[in-house]
């Protein structure tokens, strides 16, 4: 049923996929590189580990981070690393589409303003730890 259902996933959560397709280019002329797992395009190192490195809004610096069906990483082990975790982000953009970055961002907004941890208690991530916290080794 996935397999015949896949193209419409694609196209309902390309909003968020173009947004990571941009930083592919960036990523691939300062020397990153790309690869393709599982459905996902997954691009790392190059300048795009020093701007995942930047601090962000609502939270630190970042390991790895989704678009649609683009994983921006700081390098091959943290995307190997984190992958289970992204998986779940790939998914909520299949579900919610054009919506998740608007949904994402105004739950994180609504969080912080209620004194939570606009990244760790946001419903996505709670969901995305849930299955995995990116840190657990896979070879035990």
């Amino acid at each position: 049923m996935r397999r015949w259902w896949s193209p419409f996933l694609y196209v309902w959560a390309f909003p968020g996929s173009f947004v990571g397709l941009l930083f592919v280019p960036y990523a691939l002329a300062t020397g990153g590189k790309v690869q393709y797992v599982d459905g996902v395009l997954e691009a790392y190192g190059g300048r795009l580990t020093a701007l995942l490195q930047r601090p962000f809004w609502i939270c630190g610096p970042i390991a790895a981070i989704t678009l649609g069906h683009v994983v921006l990483g700081c390098d091959k082990e943290t995307l190997y690393r984190t992958r289970r975790h992204e998986r779940v982000h790939v998914h909520q953009y299949e579900r919610w589409g054009p919506f998740f970055i608007p949904a994402y961002i105004m739950a994180s907004f609504w969080i912080q303003w209620r004194g939570g941890n606009a990244y760790l208690d946001n419903p996505f991530e709670v969901e995305a730890y849930a299955i995995d916290d990116g840190w657990s080794d896979p070879t035990l």
